[in-house]
């Protein structure tokens, strides 16, 4: 019988992916017993949802691309009847896009869009909750610790700490009380990372945060979860039900003396909360904001006990390095950043979606290799890493390796894994204007520094879009930028200057062509834009019925023009022309 298993994670929901499944429900009505239905997480190929795979547990499964209901019963007739594979509608198998997977190594990914994520006995087949087994009954707290150390694994929630150094300072603090956290709070634009995992595969994580707490003497914790992510909420409750009934959670676990239980905070969407003490407060139902260290968590942390605190990607590999030992991990890598990283790519590449690469590997590669380069074939011009704490690396420096000191070296940082591509048509003053806006307006207020010093750069940059900035605008950027990097309190403040910074250092001639020309030379902000309209105008009014303010006349069937006293350059006329009369400079 053959298992048809339908993409279910929030990229696929949104493309129509609950419809398909409902689909084939009714398909299995008409036709009892001659498929089994299941539903699954995002494979990473979030292009092409609704993903539908079909596996007949002979030789390889292969998967249906953008599925929509109307589709279902062609595959049910065809394929699962008549055994007949529709090869126009394939996305995997020979000669299509097997590319995605090709220098993709699947390590924290290695579940999802694969088991059923609401199965914990899928989870179970597929080797789930052996590495705890084997944490509990054959490794002490102190060779658990060794043995993540020895791997390389540092932090992927930003910082890149090493893990085990990590885990060792919650061991060795003294306390009766001890305390897990799970950062789920992923607030960085265009990142989706730590949503498809919890979404598609809560038991490594679960899995993770339990070894984690055996290993520093925990036994409790929290997963610090955005109450926007409602699809990853629902997967991390049933998950933990499944698994305290399985005995992996609780009391005695395993029939040892380890006790340990998981509770679910849902955190409100403050970015600022991402930082471990802010994120600490807002636990314990106070503010979300962050305080001086030390003391740092690891000896006074939630409740002012050693608390360890863990992105959910950083805890999902915990299990595979666990079963699979250190070395195994670290044969990934460069010498400073070993095993593997999740990006969410996002903006202008084709292949938008998850992908997961051994570190070293190069920005080119991820975008021209994995994700096919970009949209339309224009022209490579940067990409944003780190998020809003981040900063723009140009195209020319494409050939830089995925690699923690390497991308520092750039003025970026690795962030927690997002990777947003742009290509020509993307203005860098603008792209630091939105990034700037994002920080400015989530700053907690509880530095002078960040919250008014990013106002001010912000105010400067606003200038600068309309047309208004001047070149000792760019030097009171720089000057801003350095002393709210050095004043603020938390990572948000230190680093919100970062995509500014990297802008001004790689595309300053976009920032004098705005104050010295006026001209967005990428013709994206409005206030710098002239219209007009080109000797190929037909006169067929078009333009002059959808002008709101009445600047285009000109009679019918004769070349019309825009007074631009009037114009407000909304940019109506340019949309709707279809004869490519109206021209933007």
């Amino acid at each position: 019988m053959k298992t048809v298993k339908v993409g279910l994670g929030t990229c696929g929901i949104s493309a129509g992916g609950d419809k398909v499944y409902k689909a084939f429900q009714e398909e299995l009505k008409e036709h009892p017993h001659t498929f089994k239905l299941q539903e699954t997480g995002c494979i990473g190929m979030c292009y092409r949802e609704v993903l539908v795979e079909i596996f007949d547990g002979n030789g390889s499964p292969y998967i249906y691309g953008e599925v929509t209901p109307e589709m279902v019963t062609r595959i049910i007739e065809e394929d699962i009847l008549n055994n007949k594979v529709i090869d126009e509608w394939l996305v995997t198998g020979e000669g299509r896009e097997v590319s995605f997977f090709d220098k993709q190594k699947r390590i924290v990914l290695r579940n999802c869009g694969i088991i059923d994520p609401g199965s914990i006995d899928e989870y179970i087949a597929v080797g789930g909750y052996e590495a705890i087994r084997k944490a509990l009954t054959k490794m002490t707290q102190e060779e658990i610790i060794e043995e993540i150390t020895k791997s390389g694994l540092r932090g992927r929630g930003g910082a890149g700490f090493p893990t085990g150094v990590k885990w060792k300072f919650a061991r060795n603090a003294p306390g009766d009380k001890k305390y897990i956290i799970c950062n789920a709070d992923e607030g960085d634009p265009g990142a989706f990372m730590d949503r498809s995992v919890l979404e598609g595969d809560p038991n490594a994580v679960l899995e993770g945060m339990i070894i984690a707490g055996y290993a520093i003497g925990a036994d409790e914790a929290y997963i610090y979860v955005r109450a926007e992510y409602p699809k990853a909420i629902a997967r991390l409750r049933q998950a933990i039900s499944q698994t305290k009934k399985k005995g992996f959670l609780g009391e005695n676990i395993l029939n040892t003396d380890f006790n340990f239980n998981i509770k679910i905070k849902e955190g409100a969407g403050a970015f600022v909360c991402g930082e471990e003490t802010a994120l600490i407060a807002s636990i314990e139902g106070r503010r979300g904001m962050p305080r001086f260290r030390p003391p740092f968590p690891a000896n006074s942390g939630l409740w002012d006990k050693p608390t360890n605190i863990n992105n959910v990607e950083t805890l999902a590999n915990i299990p595979w390095i666990i079963i699979n030992g250190a070395e195994a991990y670290a044969a990934y890598g460069t010498d400073d950043s070993k095993g593997t990283k999740v990006f969410a790519m996002a903006g202008k590449v084709k292949r938008t979606g998850l992908v997961e690469v051994p570190m070293g590997l190069t920005i080119d590669e991820i975008i021209f290799d994995i994700c096919d380069g970009i949209v339309d074939d224009k022209k490579f011009k940067a990409v944003q890493m780190g998020g809003p704490s981040g900063g723009c690396i140009p195209a020319s420096m494409g050939n830089t390796q995925i690699d923690y000191q390497q991308i520092n070296k750039t003025g970026a940082i690795m962030g927690s894994g997002g990777m947003v591509v742009m290509d020509e048509t993307t203005c860098m003053v603008d792209v630091a204007k939105f990034f700037l806006t994002f920080t400015q307006s989530e700053s907690c207020g509880k530095c002078t520094f960040c919250r008014i010093g990013t106002k001010r750069m912000l105010e400067i940059l606003e200038r600068i879009t309309i047309g208004e900035g001047t070149m000792e605008d760019l030097d009171n950027l720089e000057e801003l930028s350095e002393q709210i990097k050095a004043a603020s309190l938390c990572g948000l403040g230190q680093t919100a200057p970062n995509p500014v910074l990297t802008t001004l250092k790689y595309f300053k001639d976009e920032y004098i062509a705005h104050i010295k020309d006026k001209k967005c030379p990428s013709h994206v902000c409005p206030s710098l834009l002239i219209y007009t309209i080109k000797d190929n105008c037909t006169g067929c009014t078009v333009c002059a019925k959808a002008c709101p303010t009445e600047a285009i006349t000109g009679e019918r069937k004769k070349l019309h023009v825009i007074d631009q006293d009037k114009c407000i350059k909304c940019g109506k006329c340019f949309t709707v022309c279809r004869f490519d009369a109206v021209m933007k400079d």
